[in-house]
């Protein structure tokens, strides 16, 4: 099935129904359990206050993805640079086309499906990072798509987002939902340097699109 088909059949389900377009087959979402919506939100948690100290970039929250001519899927985090600051993604009639930069997936019933199929379409259309949230195993496989490989934390079990410097996920704090430790880490990294100069980095690429397009 192609997008445009899936995309005109799926605007006339019932809503609330959860159906995605992988490589051109349909996947439809099992329920979502209490223990999915606990991991969510301090993973949104995170990814909005970063949003707040990092102009440029915007999360999104279980949001279609137009990606190629047989995908539409719909993650449950996403994090991307806005194009007028370089970002690879773009907005068309309220939906978004093209890869966000970083994509988290809360995985139970779909681990399979996360770690197959939709991984591997989010490395061939340009997702640079991709973190899985492996409820039943209490694990976060982590990848960086844009080379191929799979990332580990570092010893304390942190994971330091590469493609969004300063994005520190405390992996422990999120098994225990313990909150404080988790705005301790994400403050750390939103601190260092490499944060600041991301900041930097992405103000001038909009001045850069300003001059090019006055």
């Amino acid at each position: 099935m192609t997008q445009e088909e899936f995309h005109r059949l799926y605007e006339q389900m019932p809503q609330g129904l959860k159906a995605e377009l992988i490589g051109g087959v349909v996947y439809v979402s099992s329920p979502l359990r209490l223990t999915h919506g606990e991991y969510h939100v301090p993973f949104s948690t995170l990814l909005g206050i970063y949003t707040g100290r990092t102009p440029g970039v915007r999360p999104s929250d279980n949001t279609i993805i137009v990606i190629g001519g047989k995908g539409e899927v719909q993650p449950d985090l996403l994090l991307r640079v806005l194009p007028e600051f370089g970002g690879q993604s773009k907005t068309v009639n309220d939906y978004l086309h093209g890869a966000p930069e970083f994509i988290i997936e809360i995985a139970h019933s779909s681990r399979a499906i996360d770690l197959h199929a939709k991984k591997e379409s989010y490395a061939r259309y340009g997702v640079r990072e991709y973190l899985v949230a492996c409820i039943d195993e209490k694990q976060f496989p982590w990848f960086d798509l844009a080379e191929g490989k799979e990332l580990q934390p570092d010893t304390a079990g942190i994971y330091r987002i590469g493609v969004f410097p300063g994005l520190w996920i405390n992996g422990p704090a999120l098994l225990t939902q313990d909150y404080q430790a988790l705005m301790t880490t994400l403050e750390a990294g939103l601190a260092t340097p490499e944060h600041a100069a991301f900041v930097k980095q992405l103000a001038e690429r909009r001045e850069e699109r300003e001059r090019a397009n006055p």
